[in-house]
């Protein structure tokens, strides 16, 4: 049963920014650390960021420290990912979850796809 619904990609220019939205169940937001992953083509679905329930302890992959900044609305259920700074390489679909370490606890949602042109 998939529990998430992602929204707010789009295509943008390298250097460009985009905010992810990702609603939640009550089930999953409320029990899990959340995450965001990414698959680009031809690629395996990759880990993104990571947030704590309280939202004061984020986990970021290396490649997009320090341009992507994840976030929670608790009350709304809501995911969010603000990724400035664009580059190409950032072009994939992004999906959140529930985690646990790192591994989602969810089926997965459509996704959302983001593409980033040169």
């Amino acid at each position: 049963q998939v529990q998430q619904v992602e929204s707010g990609g789009g295509l943008v220019q390298a250097g460009g920014s985009l905010r992810l939205s990702c609603a939640a169940s009550t089930r999953t937001f409320r029990r899990y650390v959340m995450a965001w992953f990414r698959q680009a083509p031809g690629k395996e679905r990759e880990f993104v960021a990571a947030i704590s329930w309280s939202g004061d302890s984020t986990d970021y992959a290396d490649l997009v420290k320090g341009r992507f900044t994840i976030s929670r609305d608790n009350a709304k259920n809501t995911l969010y990912l603000q990724m400035n700074s664009l580059k190409p390489e950032d072009t994939a679909v992004y999906y959140c979850n529930g985690v646990q370490g790192r591994s989602p606890v969810a089926d997965w949602g459509q996704g959302t796809q983001v593409t980033v042109s040169s």
